[in-house]
């Protein structure tokens, strides 16, 4: 739905980074290179952001 503030599993800030990596991913930027572009060396980091998939606008029509 909305990207977690926080990593889940060691806490670290992550939300700052989201709107950087979409527009680099849209790009056609490596997500490897943009990963460490934006200095998540944390495998739990990283995937907080691979793996999330942004489901806001599909239920907005619904509220």
């Amino acid at each position: 739905m909305i990207i977690p503030v926080r990593c889940f599993t060691c806490g670290a800030l992550i939300a700052d980074k989201w709107d950087d990596f979409t527009k680099n991913i849209k790009d056609g930027e490596n997500p490897e290179k943009v990963l460490d572009k934006l200095n998540l060396k944390r495998w739990c980091c990283r995937r907080m952001l691979i793996s999330h998939i942004d489901l806001i606008d599909d239920f907005l029509p619904f509220t």
